[in-house]
């Protein structure tokens, strides 16, 4: 069996640690693609009405680009993300929906500018159904995954 990072990165500190974790362990990676870029303004949670609260209010379904190759073939997936509003985006669920989770072991991990990993693995597990296990944290550098 294999492993897998994957990962969506807002601003890009999600991607070098996810990219840098992945090449450390010998680990296939993958990029969580929303549809419809985000933008500046819309990352931006100060904004009551930016499209990233919008989309974590709404508890809406955020369209994902690519598909994984052969997902049956990975025993270990790492998902990395920005927390906002203490779990992962809404675009993490998306894509998470779109798989047969079954036997898998999962590993979240958040970047964060401050906010804590909350009850992150609880809301994500329903999008993860049949894991084996789901668990989450806080890192801030690869040698803390």
């Amino acid at each position: 069996m294999a492993t897998l990072v994957t990962y969506f990165s807002a601003e890009g500190n999600t991607a070098k640690l996810a990219k840098e974790f992945a090449a450390r362990i010998g680990a296939d990676v993958f990029e969580i693609v929303p549809k419809e870029p985000y933008t500046k303004a819309d990352i931006n949670y100060l904004n009551p009405v930016s499209r990233c609260n919008r989309e974590q209010i709404g508890g809406k379904d955020v369209p994902v680009e690519g598909k994984i190759e052969k997902f049956d073939k990975y025993d270990t997936v790492y998902i990395g993300f920005p927390i906002w509003y203490g779990q992962a985006p809404r675009v993490v669920h998306t894509f998470a929906k779109g798989y047969d989770w079954t036997g898998k072991t999962v590993h979240a991990f958040a970047t964060s500018g401050g906010s804590g990993i909350g009850k992150t693995a609880e809301k994500l597990s329903p999008s993860l159904k049949n894991a084996v296990s789901v668990d989450a944290k806080i890192v801030h550098n690869q040698s803390e995954l």
